[in-house]
């Protein structure tokens, strides 16, 4: 599996193009936005797009789902049921942080702790991290160890908690019980900011450090 990370929107949110070598068959992981480039990215790489993976609700991360889905025929699948809370108001949302119009939707799929996804002939374990927001997921593909985290877990610090249905505790005990175990030696994509590595958050991150 191989993975493009493409900065959208003007929250600088971390869009991920991950594909299958083999089929050259891809996802976007929350496309928020900037819709003209990641396809333009895909297509660069020789990528054709078969779904859409969200980690929530998130205008940043899911603002430009809906759109993409219907201009490609694309599913989306994820995040979690609960996030229906966030993606029922992403027009709303977008209004208030002065996005493009942004469409509420249903997901083909929504995903539930120890769900797979896959791409192409590749598969992605699914992790519901609840905290940040309710419904919250993270991706994580086993062969290559690496984990697209949203916005649980970034360098050096962890999702903001103060939005509604946000919760500190619940974060720091999703982030322990459900990153922490799939292994000191992965590589996480966060939602903002550079890549880092499970490894050194739990030895530097003032949060979750061990």
């Amino acid at each position: 599996m191989k993975f493009k990370i493409i900065p959208v929107t003007p929250f600088a949110q971390n869009a991920t193009l991950m594909w299958d070598e083999a089929t050259m068959k891809g996802a976007f992981v929350d496309p928020g936005g900037d819709l003209d480039r990641l396809l333009a990215e895909a297509k660069a790489e020789g990528v054709t797009i078969e779904k859409i993976l969200l980690t929530h609700g998130h205008i940043d991360h899911a603002g430009g789902a809906a759109e993409l889905a219907e201009r490609l025929g694309l599913r989306i699948e994820g995040p979690q049921r609960e996030e229906a809370f966030w993606i029922d108001q992403l027009p709303a949302q977008g209004q208030r942080f002065g996005f493009p119009p942004a469409q509420a939707f249903t997901p083909d799929r929504w995903l539930e702790q120890g769900d797979t996804v896959t791409v192409g002939n590749e598969t992605l374990n699914v992790s519901h991290t609840p905290g940040h927001t309710p419904g919250h997921i993270v991706f994580f593909h086993a062969p290559s160890r690496v984990a697209i985290v949203g916005d649980v877990l970034f360098q050096g610090s962890i999702g903001r908690t103060d939005f509604p249905r946000g919760d500190h505790a619940t974060l720091i005990r999703s982030i322990r019980e459900r990153l922490w175990p799939l292994g000191d030696d992965v590589t996480f994509i966060p939602g903002h900011g550079p890549v880092s590595t499970f490894a050194h958050e739990r030895r530097t991150n003032p949060y979750v450090a061990d």
